[in-house]
């Protein structure tokens, strides 16, 4: 008999498992949770919309109380049902932004005329090679190029395209140069990575010097080179 005992408790909870009570609240609890999901995208949405600046990741994912994993995927569902309108969520600068499609570019212009600024060739031939070199020092500049850079440097520095990353332990202590999450946001790149690669560049396209960085430098100077993306990245609410 003692040993029938658990046996008919267990049988007892079973059926107690699979009540209509049961199984109802089941329901509720899973309603809840998808729910909670959308709650969680609807937040993500709100966010970025109101958001200056791209957010990362760990920065999404402390404000909507999910993990970075969980805020990639949150932002991978929006973007997805952003598909076939005129905004979509990037990935820009080491963090998510929501943005208007280029393609709309020339339409959203009109409401919004984006700051203009023209690089001559010499200025981008040094952000080129600072992107590709960086960290970098204004004589290192100098040397792959063959001329002094000061002016180009200067000039990208104001643009808030390179800024200052402290300084070489070299005699003389000079300043070291890098890319900022401006660079990126203007080349609509995610991080340096994404540059393309050195040794994917044809001989016959690559620079006189063996360390001079891509054909990008062969821009006519009197052309608007770079320009930020405003009119690409005004952001619109979603009807």
């Amino acid at each position: 008999m003692t040993q029938q005992e658990p046996e008919t408790a267990e049988t007892h909870h079973t059926e107690e498992d699979r009540s209509p009570k049961k199984l109802a609240a089941g329901s509720r609890a899973s309603a809840g949770s998808r729910a909670s999901a959308g709650s969680r995208a609807s937040a993500l949405e709100a966010v970025l919309f109101m958001a200056a600046e791209p957010l990362p990741p760990a920065e999404l994912a402390e404000i909507l109380g999910v993990t970075p994993s969980e805020a990639d995927e949150l932002a991978r569902q929006l973007d997805a049902a952003y598909a076939g309108r005129g905004i979509q969520v990037t990935r820009v600068a080491g963090g998510y932004q929501v943005c208007t499609r280029p393609e709309y570019g020339s339409y959203v212009a009109k409401l919004h005329k984006p700051e203009r600024f023209r690089l001559s060739r010499a200025a981008l031939e040094t952000l080129a090679i600072v992107a590709y070199k960086q960290p970098v020092t204004r004589p290192e500049v100098d040397a792959i190029r063959g001329v002094n850079s000061d002016s180009p440097l200067d000039t990208l520095v104001q643009y808030q395209l390179i800024h200052e990353a402290g300084r070489k332990e070299t005699p003389g202590r000079p300043v070291l140069y890098r890319t900022t999450d401006d660079f990126l946001g203007h080349f609509g790149l995610n991080s340096v990575d994404d540059l393309p690669r050195l040794d994917a560049i044809p001989v016959d396209e690559a620079q006189p010097h063996a360390d001079a960085p891509p054909p990008a430098t062969e821009a006519a100077p009197d052309e608007p080179d770079v320009q930020p993306e405003s009119a690409g990245t005004d952001k619109q609410p979603p009807q």
